[in-house]
């Protein structure tokens, strides 16, 4: 690709149409208001693959899952987050003792060392001083040129009581 092709299409993305590729968060409440379930769904392939869509498609992709997968005493959904570009994103939870309530934060990065740190600051941000731990980590497609820089990271589900030290 000659570099007024790579100019071209970084101006496409930017100006043209910029929401191209993305990833939501959704998580679940019962009738109590207490959260029963967390999901995402993300672009797992670059744009022309099967798994590509906007972040709008993710949202309601994340909630269809969500109600399909949380069924029992799920009242409602909100989608905690979203995001239209290329990058590392980490969910992270912990409960704020103060306030009796378990908190639930997204971190996005250019790496998932920085999604995870950027995550369990915003733990801290909101006084989730107990419990923390990143749960979920994945990478997304947007619409920025460039690769993954570790193409083999899956997205994975991390066990909650693990610690939230990224594992090597």
């Amino acid at each position: 690709m000659s570099a007024k092709e790579a100019l071209l299409t970084a101006i496409y993305c930017v100006v043209a149409y910029p929401a191209f590729a993305g990833d939501a968060i959704a998580i679940g409440y019962n009738y109590d208001g207490a959260w029963t379930a967390v999901t995402y769904n993300r672009s797992s392939t670059p744009q022309g693959g099967a798994h590509y869509h906007d972040s709008i498609t993710a949202c309601k992709f994340a909630t269809r899952d969500l109600w399909a997968r949380a069924t029992e005493y799920l009242a409602r959904t909100e989608i905690i987050g979203q995001s239209d570009r290329t990058g590392y994103v980490a969910i992270a939870q912990g409960k704020a003792i103060e306030r009796n309530k378990d908190v639930t934060a997204v971190g996005r990065g250019k790496s998932q060392n920085e999604a995870d740190a950027n995550a369990i600051k915003l733990l801290n941000a909101r006084e989730a001083t107990s419990e923390a731990a990143v749960v979920y980590r994945y990478f997304s497609y947007g619409c920025e040129l460039g690769t993954r820089s570790h193409s083999k990271r899956s997205s994975r589900k991390l066990a909650a009581s693990q610690s939230p030290k990224r594992r090597t």
